[in-house]
C-alpha cells in the first residue's frame, strides 16, 4: 500500500544547471520557465519511468530558440506524486535525467513535491515555484515568462508577476483558454512570442479545441 514519506519540507526542490550572465538591458525575458508535464513532454500520470519521457511537438525547437536567444531556460513541474506516496525523489530525478537527454540542461529545475492538501506556497497555481526559480537563476520573477498547458500555471505566473503562455492541449479547459493573458498553438510559437514583442490573448477556437473533463498532470 503506497504510504506519505513521514515528513514532506514544504520548500520545493531545487536544482541547478549551466547558465550564462542575466543581461538586464536587454528587452528579452529575464528567464523562460516551462511546465513539464504536459508541455515540455507527454503527461504520464505521476510517471517515475524514464523510458516513458516523450517529448511533446516542437520541444525540442522552442528550448532550443531560447537557449540561442541567450536566455535562461528552466522547468517548474508540481509533482504530487512524492507527496502521495507514488513518487520518490530518485524517480523524479531519473525522469529529469532523462528529459535532459532530450532537450539538454535546463538552469534550473523547480518541482513541488507537495499534495493538494499540504498548504505549501510553492505547488502551482501559487507563485512559490516561479519565485524560486528566479531567486536562483537571480532574475526579477516580473522579467520572466512561464509557458504551460493548464490554468495553474497561468494563475501561478500571475501570482508571481511573470508573464503567462498557455500552450492548450485536449484537457484544457474552456475556462483556462478564456483566462489567459497569451495563448500559443505550440510551444515554438509561444517561445517566439515572449522571445518578441508583446502579443494580446489569441481566439480559443482558433488555437485548439478545449478539453471537458478535469484532466491530468498538475490538476492531481
Amino acid at each position: 500500500m503506497s504510504r506519505r514519506p513521514p515528513e514532506t519540507p514544504r520548500e520545493p526542490w531545487l536544482t541547478d544547471g549551466p547558465r550564462a550572465a542575466y543581461d538586464h538591458d536587454r528587452d528579452a525575458p529575464a528567464a523562460v520557465l516551462f511546465d513539464r508535464d504536459g508541455t515540455l513532454v507527454e503527461d504520464v500520470p505521476y510517471n517515475g519511468d524514464p523510458a516513458l519521457v516523450r517529448l511533446t511537438p516542437t520541444a525540442r525547437a522552442a528550448v532550443d530558440a531560447v537557449r540561442a536567444a541567450g536566455v535562461p531556460v528552466g522547468v517548474v513541474s508540481n509533482q504530487s506524486g512524492v507527496a502521495r506516496g507514488l513518487l520518490t525523489r530518485e524517480q523524479v530525478d531519473a525522469v529529469r535525467r532523462r528529459v535532459e537527454e532530450l532537450l539538454g540542461p535546463f538552469a534550473v529545475w523547480a518541482i513541488c513535491p507537495h499534495g493538494p492538501g499540504d498548504g505549501c506556497g510553492c505547488r502551482k497555481p501559487a507563485p512559490g515555484l516561479v519565485l524560486a526559480a528566479c531567486e536562483r537563476l537571480g532574475v526579477p520573477a516580473g522579467r520572466a515568462a512561464v509557458i504551460g498547458d493548464i490554468g495553474a500555471d497561468m494563475d501561478a505566473a500571475r501570482a508571481a508577476g511573470a508573464r503567462g503562455v498557455l500552450v492548450p492541449t485536449p484537457v484544457t479547459r474552456a475556462e483556462e483558454i478564456e483566462a489567459a493573458d497569451t495563448v500559443a498553438p505550440d510551444l515554438l510559437t509561444a517561445v517566439r512570442l515572449v522571445l518578441g514583442p508583446r502579443s494580446g490573448a489569441r481566439p480559443a477556437a482558433a488555437v485548439c479545441a478545449p478539453g471537458t473533463g478535469a484532466g491530468e498532470g498538475e490538476r492531481r
